[in-house]
């Protein structure tokens, strides 16, 4: 009787195995670079120049929009410009060593290379306008920046997270008016939440459609 598999085919199997292993592999390493966080999460993010929300913000009481000007109209919060900052430190505290890089990009108009602190997969879409309009307060992903000495990220921004909120967005809402405001804290959140989705038209039904997010 002839032989059904040549002595080869043991060894075709397992090159086919080990072909199979290594692209699998590689379809994770792909996709957790694609997905992965640039920075741990609650890990302070070094910057050009050590920027203090606390001392900004918390002591100073700067009100967000000052320095992320377009947050209100565009899908990104925005990057204060050299102008922005100079508008104070042309006067105060200009000898310090810490804000040399700042001076120096004033003085040479190259721009400040910032390290992004929350930042998403390209596969994700995600609006900062639609959410300020709709009564998400900056401190619901951002934290309470106006306590942070250096920027660090606190929410995992993973969908699950996401999706907490469009499940139930009426234990997030709030008024526009508080929207900036860090420590505000309401009365009866859901009450005020489900009186808010009325008041602005939000459609909860499509919240948690695939194309919001990922179009």
């Amino acid at each position: 009787m002839s032989q059904v598999f040549s002595p080869r085919a043991g060894l075709y199997v397992l090159l086919a195995l080990f072909a199979l292993v290594l692209t699998a592999g590689g379809a994770f390493a792909g996709w957790r670079a694609l997905t992965a966080e640039p920075h741990a999460r609650d890990a302070a993010v070094n910057q050009p120049v050590p920027f203090s929300h606390a001392h900004h913000v918390g002591e100073v009481g700067l009100d967000c929009r000052y320095c992320h000007s377009t947050v209100e109209t565009s899908a990104y919060a925005g990057m204060p410009p050299i102008s922005t900052c100079m508008t104070c430190h042309s006067q105060l505290f200009t000898d310090q060593p810490m804000l040399r890089p700042l001076v120096r990009s004033w003085q040479t108009h190259v721009p400040l290379q910032w390290n992004r602190v929350n930042q998403l997969p390209d596969f994700v879409y995600f609006n900062h306008s639609i959410h300020v309009a709709k009564g998400v307060g900056c401190v619901s992903c951002h934290g309470r920046v106006d306590r942070m000495p250096l920027m660090r990220r606190t929410a995992s921004l993973s969908m699950q997270w996401c999706l907490q909120c469009h499940r139930a967005p009426q234990r997030y809402l709030r008024p526009r008016s508080k929207v900036f405001d860090l420590a505000w804290q309401p009365e009866h959140q859901q009450t005020l939440g489900l009186a808010l989705i009325r008041r602005y038209d939000i459609h909860t039904s499509r919240l948690t459609d695939c194309s919001v997010c990922h179009r």
